[in-house]
């Protein structure tokens, strides 16, 4: 039986491990997870692991510490460092100690996955034991693509909601009336009394006669109330004229 691939990943945020855990059990891979440096070297140092992913900020020993002991036992293993503290002194230490590249927050699957298969890969072509140039800048292309890709949709979203809104009001009271047609032809088929046919239409046409007559009663009642108070304050005026 084989064995089954196994990541290692060292990070002190437990969302960033369930992040790998997540996107790479999909591709049958077994996630282990270490919160720092130390953790990480005495995992390391009992199983082979397919690649080592390391974050560069971490309490203690930091991510380039971490890969460049790492490379010292095992130099075959492929080590991705993640970091949202890009600069050109930890690239090139990193470099140094052989990294497959940077992986850089904030984390998407696509670049989870494409990070580990080129990682991987490399160290799998001639003379991958050696020293590797860092991850080619297609992973980070491809991650903005995608981000590109996703911001467009949301704006076309935006810009389409109105639109949509406006064909629902507008389509809306046709489409009632035909399904309230074709139930009233159906009725008309299926019902033999006369009663029953007369007191669905009748309901039908309460039913869309019910918001013209609450309009009306809105509209209406504060005119109607203000003159019949007119009118009763008229009538005792008068009354109390005639009574002087």
């Amino acid at each position: 039986m084989n064995s089954p691939r196994k990541v290692l990943v060292v990070d002190d945020d437990p969302v960033v491990s369930k992040s790998f855990d997540r996107v790479l059990a999909r591709k049958g891979y077994v996630v282990v997870t270490a919160e720092n440096g130390a953790e990480a070297l005495n995992k390391f140092s009992k199983e082979d692991y397919d690649a080592v992913f390391t974050d560069i900020k971490m309490p203690g020993m930091d991510g380039l510490e971490v890969a460049e002991r790492l490379r010292a036992k095992r130099p075959w293993t492929p080590v991705v460092i993640i970091t949202g503290y890009g600069s050109d002194d930890n690239e090139k230490r990193a470099e140094a100690a052989g990294v497959r590249g940077f992986l850089r927050k904030p984390l998407s699957p696509e670049m989870i996955e494409t990070s580990l298969d080129a990682a991987v890969a490399a160290a799998l072509e001639p003379g991958g034991t050696a020293l590797a140039a860092p991850l080619p800048a297609a992973v980070g292309e491809a991650s903005t693509g995608g981000n590109i890709a996703r911001s467009l949709l949301n704006l076309g979203m935006l810009f389409a909601a109105p639109f949509v809104a406006l064909a629902y009001v507008v389509l809306l009271p046709p489409v009632g009336l035909a399904v309230l047609a074709w139930m009233a032809g159906k009725a008309l088929v299926n019902l033999s009394a006369a009663r029953k046919i007369a007191t669905f239409l009748y309901n039908v046409g309460m039913f869309f006669a019910a918001p013209f007559v609450a309009l009306a009663y809105i509209v209406l009642l504060p005119p109607i109330g203000l003159a019949m108070l007119v009118g009763m304050g008229g009538k005792a005026l008068l009354n109390r004229r005639i009574s002087d």
